[in-house]
């Protein structure tokens, strides 16, 4: 369980420092750029496999004798292939087309004129962005973070690839669920389904109630 709040609170890290300036950019922009980027970001794993798929961009890359991998762990002493990283690696790259998403819808249902309204009263884009766009869009964001937390927690495939199965180290909930089918232990591993199941049904849950606008703030746009 220490490595699956470690998978959580790593994800979350990397995709609310990377996910807000992509989203935002990408709401403002209407071009065939976009849009394919779009298509990218949501395809399914399958489609993604020479994209963005986390099997490409996790184990051959990370591992120690790669490039990449051997750069870090001989300069800096990191290994992330078969590791907790990896799995926050693998996580966050799965969850971050649903997070931008949800993200990305937040900031194009924000009044342009809002906006404009800062500006002439001598607010530059970051201070536009800061207290108009950022206060608006806060429950979409949030929203989207609890649904990409839902997503991580039903990972299976990259996780096993790109950071294997190890107790106490690379295992998630899903991949706890596996071992304890292969061992024979089914009611240890329907406990943990139920686990899941409400977790995903609560997240669900609190993201449709952030998703909705309060009622206050669309009668005050009016």
């Amino acid at each position: 369980m220490r490595s699956v709040a470690l998978d959580m609170l790593g994800e979350h890290g990397i995709e609310r420092a990377s996910v807000d300036p992509f989203a935002i950019a990408d709401a403002h922009r209407r071009s065939v750029e976009r849009r394919a980027r779009g298509f990218v970001l949501g395809m399914p794993s399958p489609g993604r496999c020479f994209l963005r798929n986390p099997l490409l961009d996790g184990h051959p890359i990370f591992g120690r004798n790669r490039p990449l991998g051997g750069f870090l762990y001989d300069r800096f002493g990191l290994s992330v292939a078969f590791t907790w990283r990896a799995v926050v690696l693998a996580s966050a790259v799965v969850a971050f087309p649903l997070l931008v998403r949800t993200v990305r819808t937040s900031f194009e249902e924000i009044d342009p004129r809002l906006e404009a309204i800062a500006r002439t009263l001598g607010r530059g884009r970051l201070g536009v962005f800061f207290t108009v766009s950022l206060p608006l869009a806060s429950r979409g964001i949030l929203a989207g973070l609890i649904l990409a937390f839902s997503r991580a927690l039903g990972e299976f495939g990259a996780t096993i690839m790109v950071a294997g199965n190890i107790p106490e180290e690379t295992q998630t909930l899903s991949l706890a669920i596996f071992q304890l089918v292969q061992l024979g232990r089914d009611p240890d591993a329907y406990r943990l389904a139920a686990v899941t199941v409400l977790v995903a049904l609560v997240a669900i849950w609190l993201a449709d109630r952030l998703s909705r606008r309060p009622r206050s703030k669309s009668v005050a746009l009016r």
